[in-house]
């Protein structure tokens, strides 16, 4: 066995038997891991609160060599979040992104899921609500990048032409980004990606830590992406890419409950032109 002390933050967790709890964390030492904390659902028990969903903390984990499931002896909370609880869309927004976490992150990430995903826990609450979709939206999108699968936006994703940045292009999922012309033509089943969400969605992919980037181009585009409608088209673009990409053929549940949440909330905001 190993004894391990890591930043972590807690993903998901649900009751096991009568007083334990399966956990699922995002660690920055061990990757994304299960644990069992037994005798979490004890009446005293040690650990209180600490595993709320979105907790961030220290966990002291005992590593099993040849099983999946570890034992997490202690989690000690420096980050509780409840801000998260405050609105719907918040809670949405962050659970979309657990779920990405869970399904495409594997143990030997190298902490860079848990750097990326608490940074962007910690945006998404200090979000206006407004702004809520679009930060989430571009830190899935870094999420990832984090994780090798940013798709191309400058050049073709099969013959690795130059695509001019004016452009509006053709987005094909399962060739890994932006088709030039000739190729769009030989390679049925791509998306029309206007000028302006190809402008948001490369914005989002070299922004800084804190999802921002420079530029007038980026701004304007990047207020016709607050629109309702643009954002559910974002939304779509990003599940299918994830889905092709990182699944395994299950449905992205909560992601899917995260647009289905701004669809509600947005229901009447006319499509502005050029949506992806």
């Amino acid at each position: 066995m190993k004894l391990i002390q890591s930043p972590a933050f807690v993903l998901h967790a649900f009751d096991y038997r009568e007083t334990s709890r399966i956990v699922r964390l995002a660690t920055r030492d061990v990757g994304v891991v299960s644990v069992i904390a037994r005798g979490a659902r004890r009446p005293k028990n040690s650990f209180g609160p600490a595993l709320d969903l979105f907790a961030s903390g220290i966990a002291h984990l005992t590593m099993h060599p040849t099983h999946d499931l570890h034992a997490l002896t202690a989690f000690d909370v420096t980050r509780a979040r409840p801000e998260l609880a405050s609105s719907l869309s918040r809670f949405a927004a962050a659970s979309a992104l657990s779920e990405v976490c869970m399904r495409f992150a594997k143990e030997e990430d190298a902490g860079q899921v848990h750097d990326a995903a608490t940074a962007l826990l910690d945006e998404i609450g200090r979000a206006a609500r407004d702004d809520v979709a679009t930060v989430t939206l571009a830190g899935i999108w870094r999420l990832v990048a984090e994780l090798g699968f940013a798709p191309s936006l400058d050049a073709c994703a099969s013959c690795h032409a130059a695509l001019p940045a004016a452009d509006a292009v053709t987005f094909h999922h399962r060739t890994g980004g932006a088709l030039c012309p000739r190729c769009a033509t030989r390679i049925p089943g791509g998306r029309t990606l206007p000028e302006n969400a190809r402008t948001v969605l490369s914005s989002w992919l070299a922004a800084d830590d804190g999802g921002r980037a420079a530029g007038a181009a980026v701004a304007r585009a990047a207020a016709e992406a607050s629109n309702g409608r643009t954002i559910r088209a974002h939304q779509r673009l990003l599940r299918e890419f994830l889905e092709e990409h990182m699944g395994d053929g299950r449905a992205l549940r909560a992601f899917t409950s995260w647009e289905e949440r701004c669809a509600e909330a947005d229901v009447g905001v006319p499509a502005p032109a050029g949506t992806p």
